[in-house]
C-alpha cells in the first residue's frame, strides 16, 4: 500500500475519533497526517515523513489549538429562552404572593411566585423578573 494512501488513512481515523472526543487534539494530529500524506505523496522519504508530521502536529498542539479553544470556549453573548426573560419588566395580572398570581410577560401570561412568601402583590403593579422557576416567574416589585 502507498505511503501516503496510509497517512490518509490515519488522518481520517484521528478525525473521526476527534467528532467523539471534541478535544482539539486529535483534530490537529489528523491535520498533521493530512498534510504528511501530501509530503509521502510527493515522494518523501519515511523518515522525513514522520518528520513532518512531527513538526506540523507540535505547531497545530502548541499555537492553533489554544485559539481553536478560546473560541470554543467563549461565554455565551446572547441568553435564548427562559433566560432571556430574566431582567425583564413584567405587569401583573392577578394579585401575586409567595404561592401563586399570574404576571404578563412580552405578551405572555406566566404564573408568578413573590420572592419572598410573606409579601403581596396587587394586580397592576410592575414587577421584575428575577428567576424562572420551571414555567413559574419568580418577581420582584419595583416600588
Amino acid at each position: 500500500m502507498d505511503p501516503w494512501l496510509i497517512w490518509l488513512i490515519v488522518a481520517a481515523m484521528l478525525a473521526l475519533a476527534e467528532v467523539f472526543a471534541l478535544t482539539a487534539f486529535l483534530g490537529m494530529l489528523s491535520a498533521a497526517a493530512l498534510v504528511t500524506a501530501g509530503a509521502a505523496a510527493i515522494g518523501l522519504p519515511p523518515s522525513f515523513q514522520f518528520l513532518v508530521f512531527a513538526l506540523v502536529a507540535t505547531v497545530t498542539v502548541l499555537f492553533v489549538r489554544p485559539i481553536a479553544l478560546r473560541h470554543v470556549l467563549q461565554p455565551q453573548v446572547e441568553r435564548f429562552g427562559v433566560d432571556a426573560l430574566v431582567g425583564r419588566a413584567a405587569y401583573v395580572v392577578s394579585d401575586v404572593t409567595g404561592l401563586d398570581g399570574r404576571v404578563r410577560i412580552d405578551g405572555e401570561e406566566w404564573t408568578a411566585r413573590a420572592y419572598d412568601e410573606t409579601l403581596v402583590i396587587p394586580s397592576g403593579k410592575t414587577v421584575d423578573v428575577i428567576e424562572i422557576k420551571g414555567a413559574t416567574a419568580i418577581v420582584y416589585p419595583r416600588d
